[in-house]
């Protein structure tokens, strides 16, 4: 084998192993701000359900005072 093979060769497997070693782990620092995220999430679109709610239960009060006029 040539110099420039094992040069190649050794370059190829140092590449590799330095891709394998960059490979994304959650630790559970990342796993518990993801929850925290999915919570944020759930809430607003709890606060946007309330908010319609009590649009709706206005709208219907105005209409029953309206037509008990």
């Amino acid at each position: 084998m040539s110099f420039s093979k094992i040069c190649l060769t050794v370059n190829a497997v140092l590449l590799g192993l330095t891709l394998v070693a960059c490979e994304k782990k959650e630790g559970p620092a990342e796993k518990l701000g993801k929850e925290v995220d999915k919570a944020a999430e759930k809430t607003g679109q709890m606060d946007k359900a309330a908010d319609s709610i009590k649009e709706t239960a206005k709208d219907a009060a105005d209409k029953v005072k309206e037509a008990t006029k």
